[in-house]
């Protein structure tokens, strides 16, 4: 799979999740996937799509009578991407920032925390 960098907007990020769940599905499956979530018309989801093709997010399979589209971007790494990007911009790269930002400002529940501490618990181990 593809992953070299792409910017993907919000909303294009509607639709490579939908792909990531369930690959090879055509625009008409992708609308209906998103008719429940959303409330864009199908010209707007086909835009989205062709510009997901056109960044290179997307593939296409043009085998039968109907394209079918999948991801060319490996989701882990995509996510992982995004997630140093996003921790870069908002906490000058500061993992630790963050995460004491979460607890200090009480948007961590009690059992999230707990959690946390499990997952930095086990890296210890490793």
């Amino acid at each position: 799979m593809n992953n070299k960098k792409c910017k993907i907007s919000d909303a294009e990020w509607l639709v490579i999740k939908i792909l990531w769940k369930e690959p090879q599905l055509t625009s008409t499956q992708i609308i209906e996937n998103l008719s429940s979530k959303t409330d864009w018309k199908p010209k707007t989801i086909h835009s989205l799509i062709n510009r997901l093709v056109n960044k290179g997010a997307l593939g296409v399979n043009k085998e039968g009578p109907q394209f079918k589209f999948y991801p060319l971007l490996n989701k882990n790494d995509y996510v992982m991407e995004e997630t140093k990007s996003f921790i870069k911009k908002v906490y000058d790269g500061s993992v630790n920032l963050m995460i004491s930002n979460f607890i200090n400002n009480k948007s961590l529940s009690k059992n999230e925390i707990e959690e946390l501490q499990r997952l930095l618990d086990e890296g210890m181990k490793k």
